[in-house]
């Protein structure tokens, strides 16, 4: 790929094409590596609506084991987004070219961990399942929060029900009909047609990488989220690469 298309996928100054682009990969990645993880541990991920209800389920219930290891993956989503926060404002104050990419690279690093030392780990099953669930919940709130700030809260990955409504909605508006001589001082109910084909493009990559990290995993183990790792790298690498080459002037 040309540096210049890759740069612009991360890069500071940023265009509508530039955020599709890299909501539509950043869904795929997701997508997988949900999927991954609930072949790895029985257990989903990347939204915390379920985690949620699962915390005060189990607490009606009295499994506090079961609290306990839904509060943790709820903190460390929490902790996810919030490290990817710190990253962009620290590189949006010191006029950075990664403050994007930096914390996308650090997903990328602990997708790559995980890939090479995720085998190892399940020998050790009472560590081995909480320790993925806090890693893959961590990493979800991490890269959830940098499609956030990129696109102004516009865009989301790692979970549907948003996109799903949002289609819904703009479904809405295509079948309703504007009769004429009816609220005329009204704006005309009309389709965001843009808006429609993004939403669909980001719930068909996420499909589309939830197969393609189910039949890695099932086929590859682990080492299924070391190609995500990369395309992550891919993403990422040019921004810092030119912050380097500054700071070496």
């Amino acid at each position: 790929m040309p540096i210049n298309f890759l740069r612009g996928f991360t890069q500071p100054v940023r265009t509508d094409a530039a955020n599709r682009r890299l909501g539509c990969s950043l869904a795929f990645v997701a997508g997988a590596a949900n999927a991954g993880g609930f072949l790895a541990v029985g257990q989903y991920t990347s939204h915390m609506s379920g985690i949620v209800a699962s915390l005060s389920d189990n607490l009606a219930l009295g499994q506090l084991v079961l609290v306990l290891a839904g509060f943790s993956a709820l903190l460390a989503f929490l902790l996810g987004a919030a490290t990817s926060s710190v990253l962009i404002h620290w590189g949006r104050r010191h006029h950075t070219q990664s403050e994007y990419a930096a914390p996308l690279m650090f997903e990328a690093l602990l997708l790559l961990t995980f890939g090479v030392m995720g085998a190892n780990l399940e020998s050790h099953r009472v560590l081995y399942v909480p320790a993925t669930v806090g890693l893959l919940c961590y990493v979800m709130g991490l890269q959830n929060a940098i499609i956030t700030k990129i696109s102004r809260a516009e865009i989301r990955t790692t979970h549907v029900t948003g996109l799903v409504t949002d289609i819904g909605i703009e479904l809405g508006k295509m079948s309703y009909w504007n009769r004429p001589g009816v609220a005329q001082e009204l704006p005309r109910v009309a389709v965001d047609r843009q808006k429609l084909r993004l939403l669909c493009a980001l719930l068909g990559m996420f499909f589309l990488g939830g197969m393609t990290g189910a039949l890695g995993f099932k086929h590859l183990g682990f080492v299924s989220t070391i190609p995500l790792a990369v395309v992550l790298i891919m993403l990422a690498i040019v921004p810092l690469l030119d912050d380097i080459s500054q700071n070496v002037r």
